[in-house]
C-alpha cells in the first residue's frame, strides 16, 4: 500500500508518548482518546483508504468501530501493530514530526547548507558585527525562548521579507529555530532564493545556545513588521519564489480549478492551506482553507496532511510563501502540489470539524451549577484535557483521566455524588457522556465550554493540587519544556535529530528529492 501510489492515510491510535517511542515512518499521531477531533482534518475524505495502527494492544479495532460509525468506508488494521512490524523485518521510529526532521537533515547534507555554532554567534554579536539572527518559528515558541537581539521572522515569510530585513548585502544572516529543521529549511530558502547576503543556520538553535552556555532571552516581543513588506521587497521576492518553484516543479491553479476540485473531493482528498500569518487568515480566508503558515506546514506535515498521494492547495495572496511552501513540500515528495493567489473574505477562525456531535442538553451544566455542586460536594469532576494543561490549569479538586484509558483511572478515584466531565473547550467531555455511563452507575454531566467557560464566568483555575488518576502519557514534551533533565533531554533530542539521516537511509521508503541533489 506504501508503494503503489494511491491516496493512503496511515494512523497511529495511541497516546502521542507511545507513538513517539516508536511508529512506522509516515504514521499520523491520531489518538483513540481524540479521535473525533484529529480525524476530519487528518483524512477529510471518508471513503479515503485507512489503515489503523496500535501497539497491538486493540486500540485499532476501537477506533476502527468509531470510524465505521461515522461513515468511513475503507478501513484496515495493521495486523500485531507495530510490534508486527518490527516482527516483520521493517524499521520503526522514535519521535515527532519524524519526516519533516529527517528531510531536513537530508536537505543539509545535499546542500552543504552553511552554519554556525552558538559560541561564534556570539562573538560575532558582542563584536557588534553587522548581523540580524531571524527566528523562524511560530511567536509562541520564539517567545518563550529566543537568542538575544534575534527578530521573529516565521519560516515562510524569511523570503518575502529580507530585502527589507537586511537590505545590505554586507549583513550577515543567521536563522535559527529551537534545534535544527526550521534553521536549516530557513536558511536554505534564503540561499536557494538567491539572497544576496551572507546566509547561515544556527546549528542546534536556541538547544544549542543553551547547552553552550549562554542564556537564552525570554518574553522577547521583537516581531517581524506589522506593515506589508515594500515594494521592492515583494518584487524581489516574487521572482525568487518563481525561480524555486519552477525548480521544484510547483504548479499554480486558479479558482476555477480549485472549485472543480472541491466538487471532486469524495473520490480524491484535497488539502487547501492557508500558509500567510495567522493574522492575515483571522482577517480573511476563503471557505474550507485550513490555517497552516508555511514554516509549520514544512516542519510538521504530519500533523496537517493526514493522507499521502492527495492534492495539496496553498493560498497566498502574495503567491510568495505558497511557492516557496509548495517547492519544499514538492522536494518533500509531495507530487500533487499547487499555488493559489488568493485570500477571501471568511473573517475569524472557524469552528473546528467533528465527527458526531458534541452537545447532549439534559446532560450539559452551566459553571455556576458546577460550582454549587462542589460547593455541596456532590460532584467528582474529571478533566479529559491534555496532561500538560491540566498541570497548568484545571478546575480546583478535579482528576486528571484519559478518555480511552478511563477504565483504568476510574479505580483510582473516590467517586462522590455526580461524575461530571470537563476538557479544554468541553466537546471531548461531551463525546465521552456514553463511555463514561458503562463504567459508572453514578449519574453523568459535562461542563458546557468546558474549562474555557469556567474561566469565561469570572472563576478561578488553579495549577495546585493535581490528582492525576493516569500516567500523563498523552504527550510528548519537548526537551526545554520537560520539569527536570533538561541538559539531557536537549543534548539526547540533537543527537537523535542527527542520526535520523542514517535511519531513513536504512529504511528505504522516503522519495525526498531535494534541489541541492539536483546539482
Amino acid at each position: 500500500m506504501l508503494a503503489d501510489g494511491g491516496e493512503l492515510a496511515l494512523l497511529d491510535v495511541r497516546e502521542e508518548l507511545a507513538f513517539s517511542e516508536s511508529h512506522l515512518l509516515v504514521a499520523r499521531s491520531a489518538p483513540l482518546s481524540r479521535l473525533e477531533l484529529r480525524v476530519p482534518l487528518l483524512v477529510p475524505r471518508r471513503s479515503a483508504r485507512v489503515v489503523l495502527v496500535d501497539g497491538g494492544e486493540g486500540l485499532a479495532e476501537r477506533a476502527a468501530q468509531v470510524l465505521l460509525r461515522h461513515g468511513y468506508t475503507d478501513l484496515h488494521v495493521l495486523e500485531g501493530g507495530t510490534r508486527g512490524w518490527a516482527e516483520a523485518g521493517h524499521t520503526l521510529f522514535s519521535g515527532v514530526n519524524v519526516p519533516s526532521k529527517a528531510f531536513g537533515e537530508v536537505v543539509e547534507h545535499a546542500s552543504e547548507t552553511p552554519n554556525v555554532d552558538a559560541a561564534t554567534l556570539k562573538r560575532m554579536l558582542d563584536s557588534g558585527e553587522d548581523l540580524v539572527v531571524l527566528d523562524s518559528r511560530p511567536h509562541d515558541e520564539f517567545s518563550r525562548m529566543s537568542i538575544p537581539t534575534a527578530q521573529n521572522v516565521p519560516g515562510a515569510e524569511l523570503v518575502l521579507r529580507i530585502a527589507d530585513l537586511a537590505p545590505s548585502p554586507r549583513t550577515t544572516v543567521v536563522v535559527n529555530c529551537a534545534g535544527r529543521t526550521r534553521s536549516i529549511i530557513g536558511a536554505q530558502s534564503l540561499i536557494d532564493a538567491g539572497a544576496q547576503n551572507k546566509v547561515m543556520a544556527l546549528r542546534n538553535g536556541t538547544m544549542g545556545w543553551t547547552l553552550a552556555g549562554f542564556t537564552p532571552a525570554r518574553g522577547s516581543d521583537r516581531r517581524m513588521p506589522a506593515a506589508p513588506p515594500s515594494a521592492r521587497a515583494l518584487a524581489w521576492a516574487k521572482s525568487a519564489a518563481e525561480r524555486v518553484a519552477q525548480r521544484a516543479g510547483v504548479r499554480r491553479i486558479d479558482l476555477a480549478t480549485l472549485e472543480r476540485w472541491h466538487n471532486e473531493s469524495e473520490v480524491r482528498t484535497l488539502y487547501v492551506f492557508d500558509v500567510r500569518d495567522p493574522h492575515e487568515y483571522e482577517a480573511g480566508h476563503l471557505p474550507g482553507a485550513v490555517s497552516a503558515p508555511g514554516g509549520q506546514l514544512v516542519q510538521a506535515t504530519d500533523q496537517y496532511v493526514g493522507t499521502l498521494n492527495a492534492r495539496i492547495v496553498l493560498v497566498d495572496d502574495l503567491e510568495v510563501r505558497a511557492l516557496m511552501t509548495g517547492a519544499w513540500l514538492r522536494q518533500m515528495g509531495w507530487k500533487d502540489v499547487f499555488a493559489l493567489a488568493a485570500s477571501g473574505t471568511e473573517a475569524g477562525w472557524p469552528t473546528p470539524p467533528l465527527l458526531g456531535t458534541a452537545e447532549e442538553p439534559r446532560a450539559r451544566l452551566d459553571p455556576a451549577a458546577l460550582a454549587a455542586l462542589i460547593e455541596r460536594r456532590e460532584a467528582t469532576v474529571i478533566d479529559l484535557s491534555l496532561s500538560r494543561d491540566y498541570k497548568k490549569a484545571h478546575i480546583p479538586r478535579a482528576w486528571f483521566a484519559i478518555r480511552s484509558r478511563l477504565d483504568r483511572a476510574l479505580p483510582k478515584i473516590d467517586l462522590t455524588g455526580t461524575v461530571v466531565l470537563t476538557s479544554e473547550d468541553g466537546t471531548l467531555a461531551a463525546l465521552a457522556l456514553d463511555e463514561m455511563r458503562t463504567l459508572t452507575a453514578a449519574p453523568v454531566r459535562y461542563l458546557g465550554g468546558g474549562n474555557a467557560a469556567w474561566t469565561a464566568s469570572g472563576r478561578a483555575l488553579t495549577a495546585d493540587e493535581a490528582r492525576l488518576a493516569d500516567e500523563p502519557v498523552d504527550v510528548w514534551l519537548k526537551p526545554y519544556d520537560r520539569s527536570g533533565g533538561q541538559t539531557a533531554a536537549m543534548q539526547e533530542y540533537l543527537a537523535w535529530e542527527v542520526d535520523l539521516l542514517k535511519r531513513i537511509e536504512r529504511d528505504g521508503s522516503c522519495r525526498f528529492d531535494p534541489l541541492g541533489r539536483r546539482g
